[in-house]
């Protein structure tokens, strides 16, 4: 996260117009573990909200019931550098769905992305600016970020696919 941290004010070169979004669930206390780092670097509060995408998914359709989550604002993205914060990038598609979020909320001057862990696999071109742990996966594995403040526990894992034994060879 400090690395992150200081890569995000190199880009910017200081703090001046960063708001950070974290995307829900896990983007969100990410984003506050960026904004105090930022914050302790450069001696001053950096704006901290949270995006809620839900309604801009593309996969709706098959996941109807998802519940819609709230979308807080600490000041205007109008001519601000955004950063988006996520905990994992897979198929690049939840950061689509935030752009387009984004688009309706106001003109940001910039916008960036930083992942704690970019596993690959993407389905659009889309790519963070800052990431924590670049960790390829294959398609079938499955990547778990756990926070202190979402899950009582902050650990990273990859789970593999479990292949049944039935004696037959898997080609």
């Amino acid at each position: 996260m400090t690395r992150m941290a200081h890569q995000i004010l190199e880009n910017n070169r200081g703090a001046d117009d960063l708001v950070l979004l974290g995307i829900p669930t896990r983007g969100v206390p990410l984003a506050h573990q960026l904004a105090a780092v930022i914050s302790t670097v450069e001696g001053r509060d950096i704006p901290v909200g949270e995006l809620d995408i839900t309604m801009y998914r593309d996969d709706l359709r098959q996941n109807p019931t998802r519940p819609v989550g709230r979308t807080r604002l600490p000041v205007s993205i109008d001519d601000a550098v955004v950063v988006l914060v996520d905990d994992v990038l897979h198929s690049g598609r939840t950061v689509r769905a935030a752009l387009d979020a984004l688009g309706d909320l106001g003109r940001p001057r910039s916008v960036r992305l930083a992942v704690l862990v970019d596993r690959g696999q993407r389905q659009l071109p889309i790519r963070a600016d800052h990431v924590g742990k670049n960790l390829p996966t294959s398609a079938g594995e499955r990547v778990s970020v756990r926070l202190t403040e979402t899950d009582g526990v902050t650990n990273v894992s990859i789970t593999r696919p479990v292949i049944e034994n039935t004696g037959k060879e898997n080609n």
